[in-house]
C-alpha cells in the first residue's frame, strides 16, 4: 500500500517538473532568441547600445533552454 503511495506520488511529482521544464525551456529560448535578433527585429529595450555580450547571453540562454527541454523529456528525476 505504502509503495502504491509513493510510486503515484513520484509519477505526479515527476510530471509537474517535466511540465515546468517545458514551459521554462521554451521561455528561456525566446528570451535568448530575443538577445540574439532584436537588432534585425529593431526592438530598443535599453538605451544601451548592443554588444558582444547580448549575442553571448542569447546563446547561453538558447542552450540552458533546450538543456532544460532536454530534461523535461528524459524525466530522470529521482535516478
Amino acid at each position: 500500500m505504502f509503495e502504491e503511495y509513493e510510486k503515484k506520488k513520484r509519477k505526479e511529482v515527476s510530471l509537474m517538473r517535466s511540465i515546468m521544464d517545458y514551459g521554462m525551456g521554451i521561455f528561456i529560448i525566446l528570451v535568448g532568441l530575443f538577445f540574439l535578433f532584436h537588432q534585425q527585429l529593431k526592438i530598443e529595450f535599453a538605451k544601451f547600445p548592443s554588444t558582444d555580450i547580448d549575442k553571448f547571453f542569447g546563446g547561453m540562454c538558447l542552450v540552458y533552454g533546450c538543456w532544460r527541454l532536454y530534461r523535461g523529456y528524459k524525466k530522470n528525476y529521482f535516478r
